[in-house]
């Protein structure tokens, strides 16, 4: 394999179709593109300072590499991307990609970053910025620190553990999403999702886990949410009290008590939804 030292290169596509090669603290300056249409290459150390640096690429290994802000767009159609201990500035990164791995990486600016890709691993990653990982499939996220609404819109087949997630209207339209052992705060979580799991999570919300189709909850804390679970199927097991419950569709409420417990009999059916309160009992409006 090729060694490259301290290389600096600027112009379009000043490297296209580059194989083989390993990079040790480069810089790739202006000029769109320096690594299109490359494979089996590595990086240490090295820069991004320009548009699509990594497009339609295969096997690729970073590693304390950074992507700076005019980076935009840097890893489009690519296949088997490695980056660990990275920080990528660039917004919109990671598109229509697979097997992509992200280990000990910052993204402070985070927007429309990972969508469309397939089989992602996430092992301490923080990020930053709006629709993060919409319609993504097949990931797993392991100390994930997100700050950005609608974050995993349309997601499939995702895992995440251990993991704070600052964001409005997260999960929305997802399906076959599991969460372990996190804390999620934000407005309308979960909307229009199929198959939503949680389990021992912090949930803070306005009108959270409502329009979901099988939801779980088991050993939840519920925080400050009201108007929960409206026109959900649900299985929850509180370990809190809920400020509001509004009309559930179906299925099983535990919790330790529940503040209004709202049921409009013109719009679900009441005998649907079984509701338990361990320590005191609920405030029923009807």
């Amino acid at each position: 394999m090729e060694k490259i030292t301290q290389g600096y290169y600027t112009g379009e596509r000043s490297l296209f179709g580059a194989k083989n090669i390993t990079f040790e603290d480069t810089i790739f300056a202006d000029g769109e593109s320096p690594l299109k249409e490359s494979s089996d290459i590595k990086l240490y150390g090295s820069m991004f300072k320009w548009k699509y640096p990594l497009w339609y690429s295969k096997n690729i290994y970073a590693k304390n590499c950074t992507w700076f802000e005019a980076a935009r767009a840097g890893v489009w159609y690519t296949n088997n991307i490695t980056v660990k201990d990275s920080q990528i500035e660039a917004p919109k990164n990671f598109r229509r990609c697979s097997s992509v791995k992200l280990e000990n990486v910052s993204l402070p600016n985070a927007a429309e970053t990972l969508w469309s890709c397939s089989n992602i691993s996430l092992d301490k990653v923080t990020a930053k910025g709006d629709y993060f990982a919409m319609n993504c499939s097949d990931m797993t996220a392991d100390g994930l620190t997100l700050y950005g609404n609608y974050c995993f819109d349309g997601a499939k087949n995702i895992v995440i553990r251990n993991s704070r997630l600052l964001s409005k209207d997260a999960f929305w339209n997802s399906e076959n999403i599991t969460v372990y052992d996190s804390f999620i705060s934000g407005e309308y979580l979960g909307w229009n999702a199929k198959n939503l799991t949680l389990v021992n999570c912090s949930v803070e919300s306005l009108q959270g886990m409502c329009y979901i189709d099988n939801l779980i909850m088991k050993n939840c804390k519920l925080l400050n949410t009201t108007l929960a679970f409206e026109y959900s199927t649900v299985d929850a097991d509180i370990t809190s009290k809920i400020d509001s419950v509004l009309n559930p569709s179906g299925g099983r409420i535990t919790a330790n008590g529940i503040g209004e417990l709202i049921i409009e009999k013109d719009k679900v059916n009441p005998l649907k939804t079984v509701i338990i309160c361990r320590d005191f009992p609920c405030k029923e409006i009807c």
